[in-house]
C-alpha cells in the first residue's frame, strides 16, 4: 500500500480540513472547548482516514478493509446518541432550555458532519487517481485532488446550510400591555402576572415580538413547539434574560395566536441598552428545525383546500 499514499494523504488532510473547518462554539456554546473540540477533532481524523483508504482498499481488491465504512457508519450512529444524551444530561442546568427538538437537530447535525468528512476524503483521492490515469504530473495531480475536495466542500455545505425563521416569516415588534393582570401581545392573552412589581418590570424591560409567517407551511412550521422552543432559547442566551431559577414568570413566552398561526414571543431582558432591533435579528437568525418541516399545502388535500380558497 505504500506507492498509495499519495491518495491516502492528501484525502486525510482534505477530510480532516472539512471537518475542522466546521468546529465553531458560538453563542449555543456547543461543542464546549477545549474538550468538545479534541473529540470533534478526533472523530473527524478518523472519518477523514476511513474516506481516504477506500479507494486504495478496492483497488487492491482488498474488500474486507470497505467493511470498515459499515462499522463506521455505525459507530456515527452510536456519537448522534451519546450527543443527544449529553445534551439532554445538561438540559435542566439551561435557565431557557433548548428542547428536544433542538437537541435532537444539533445530534444529526454532528453526525452528518462526520459523513462530510470522509466523502470529502473520498472524494479528493479519487480525484487525484483518475489525474495519475491520466498521467498528470503527480504534483499536479494532488493539487488538482485538493481542489476538487475543496469544491465538493463548498457544494455540501452550501447544500445542508439549513434555513432560518427569516426564510419562512416576518419578525416585527408587538405591543406588550395588561389587561388587570392578564399580560396581552398585540391583543392576544398570554399570561397571568398577579404581582404589580412584577407586571411593571414587564413595562419596563420587556420586548416582544410577532412572528408572521409567510405562507401555509410556515404556519405549520411555527406552530411546531420545538420550534418555538428553540426560538426563545436562542433570544435568551444570546440578549440575556431578567430571570433566576425560582422566577417562572420571566421565562420567554413564545405563544400561538389561533386565529391567523402568528406567533407572538415576551421576553424580559437584563440589560436596559438591549432594544427591540437586537431581539427581532435575535429571532430571524433561530434555525429552522428539520423536526418542525412539513410542507402540509403540498399534499392532495392542501391543494384541494388552495383551490377551493380561489374559488370563494
Amino acid at each position: 500500500m505504500d506507492k498509495y499514499y499519495i491518495l491516502i494523504i492528501p484525502g486525510l488532510i482534505m477530510g480532516t480540513f472539512a471537518r475542522v473547518h466546521m468546529i465553531k462554539s458560538d453563542y449555543r456554546q456547543y461543542p464546549t472547548y477545549p474538550r468538545g473540540y479534541l473529540s470533534h477533532f478526533t472523530l473527524g481524523f478518523i472519518a477523514a482516514g476511513l474516506g481516504s483508504v477506500a479507494l486504495p482498499a478496492l483497488i487492491e481488491e482488498e474488500f474486507a478493509a470497505i467493511t470498515f465504512l459499515a462499522l463506521a457508519a455505525q459507530q456515527f450512529r452510536e456519537v448522534r446518541n451519546m450527543e443527544r444524551e449529553g445534551l439532554d444530561n445538561i438540559e435542566i442546568t439551561e435557565m431557557v432550555p433548548r428542547g428536544t427538538a433542538y437537541i435532537e437537530d444539533i445530534a444529526k447535525t454532528f453526525e452528518a458532519r462526520n459523513y462530510m468528512a470522509i466523502i470529502i476524503s473520498l472524494v479528493t483521492s479519487t480525484a487525484i487517481y483518475i489525474c495519475i490515469i491520466f498521467k498528470i504530473n503527480r504534483y499536479m495531480s494532488i493539487f488538482s485532488g485538493m481542489v476538487v475536495g475543496l469544491i465538493v466542500y463548498i457544494f455540501i455545505k452550501r447544500m445542508i446550510r439549513g434555513e432560518e425563521i427569516a426564510d419562512i416569516a416576518d419578525v416585527r415588534e408587538a405591543k406588550i400591555s395588561f389587561d388587570g393582570p392578564v399580560l396581552k401581545i398585540n391583543g392576544v392573552i398570554i399570561i397571568n402576572v398577579g404581582l404589580q412589581k412584577t407586571r411593571d418590570v414587564f413595562l419596563s424591560r420587556g420586548l416582544a415580538v410577532e412572528i408572521i409567517p409567510k405562507d401555509e407551511n410556515a404556519v405549520t412550521y411555527l406552530s411546531n413547539i420545538g420550534q418555538r422552543q428553540a426560538v426563545q432559547h436562542n433570544a435568551a442566551n444570546q440578549l440575556g434574560i431578567r430571570k433566576d431559577a425560582d422566577e417562572p414568570e420571566f421565562t420567554p413566552i413564545a405563544k400561538r395566536n389561533p386565529e391567523n398561526g402568528n406567533i407572538i414571543m415576551s421576553i424580559v431582558v437584563m440589560r436596559p441598552d438591549v432594544d427591540i432591533d437586537a431581539l427581532i435579528e435575535a429571532v430571524r437568525r433561530t434555525p429552522l428545525l428539520e423536526t418542525s418541516k412539513r410542507k402540509p399545502s403540498d399534499s392532495v388535500v392542501g391543494q384541494k383546500l388552495r383551490k377551493n380558497r380561489k374559488k370563494v
